[in-house]
């Protein structure tokens, strides 16, 4: 089984906002990407640092509203968000 891991959001400053978890990097921000304002034509740049480690995975992230899917259950609306993450990159810190 995999083991879940904790990935936090970093700007470019170095401050660190918000944690997301994921069993990979992608899963973590897709979900970061699901809570920001990119569009397809302008995605969002995201930074994340697994806790414990100097690496950042770097994405580049949109959200895109469609239809719900034909087998949905009542209480989902009509429309709904679908993230979408394209990987731009790894980069290492010397220190956190």
């Amino acid at each position: 089984m995999a083991k879940t891991r904790n990935f936090v959001l970093r700007e470019k400053n170095g401050k660190e906002t918000g944690v997301f978890t994921g069993n990979q990097p992608r899963q973590a921000a897709l979900k970061a990407a699901n809570r920001s304002k990119g569009t397809k034509s302008k995605p969002v740049e995201i930074r994340l640092r697994e806790r414990g480690s100097k690496k950042i995975h770097i994405y580049k992230g949109w959200k895109e509203v469609v239809p719900a899917p034909k087998n949905k259950p009542k209480w989902m609306p009509a429309n709904i968000n679908k993230p979408n993450v394209k990987k731009a990159g790894i980069e290492k810190l010397k220190k956190i």
